[in-house]
């Protein structure tokens, strides 16, 4: 090999290698997130569903048109509920406020013969909670039908702010509540079971 060609061959080199380290320069690396900031990410809780538009543990239903209303319970039959209350269907209405619609029944009376509440709420203690507030313990007996489900029974004058009977069971975070214009709880028990079963609850 002559001196010349040596030459070239050491400048040809010398060439590459500084084109592979500036190569190497030049490449970017991704820049990772703090710690801190994924995990901060990683431990936001999702946020907690609005259950029945986020109406109070004491919300009763409404239905605007009152007794002009004639609109269907998605999970009682009509006829049934006259014929368990023993009194003549004149208005139905619904309260879609609630995540399973509230029924309210009347008959010739102004105030509703029979009114049925169906709670989703976000734990157990909160359906405990609308139970005791429709059936407080210190005024009604114990209720623990169906299976599986416990709360408040009473009627008969007994229970303040209700004229009539009431029957108001929780089973987890799931709360029914059933007044009737009736003096006895029977007859609320009754319309109580049966929504349960419709809705397989």
């Amino acid at each position: 090999m002559t001196a010349g060609s040596a030459s070239l061959r050491y400048r040809f080199i010398a060439a590459v290698s500084g084109a592979a380290l500036l190569l190497g320069a030049c490449t970017t690396t991704p820049v990772e997130e703090p710690a801190a900031e994924q995990e901060t990410q990683a431990s936001t809780p999702e946020s907690a569903p609005v259950l029945d538009s986020g109406l109070p543990i004491d919300a009763a239903p409404e239905v605007p048109a009152g007794k002009e209303s004639w609109t269907e319970c998605p999970y009682l039959d009509t006829h049934w509920v006259a014929e368990t209350n023993g009194q003549r269907m004149t208005a139905v209405g619904v309260d879609e406020r609630f995540d399973v619609p509230a029924c309210v029944f009347w008959s010739y009376p102004d105030e509703p013969q029979a009114q049925v509440i169906v709670r989703h709420l976000q734990d157990e203690d909160e359906a405990t909670a609308v139970v005791d507030w429709a059936a407080p313990v210190d005024h009604t007996e114990p209720a623990d039908q169906p299976a599986g489900w416990m709360g408040g029974r009473g009627g008969g004058g007994r229970v303040p702010d209700v004229d009539g009977a009431v029957y108001a069971v929780q089973s987890g975070p799931v709360a029914v509540v059933v007044f009737t214009n009736q003096g006895q709880s029977f007859k609320a028990e009754q319309i109580a079971l049966e929504a349960i079963a419709n809705l397989g609850l």
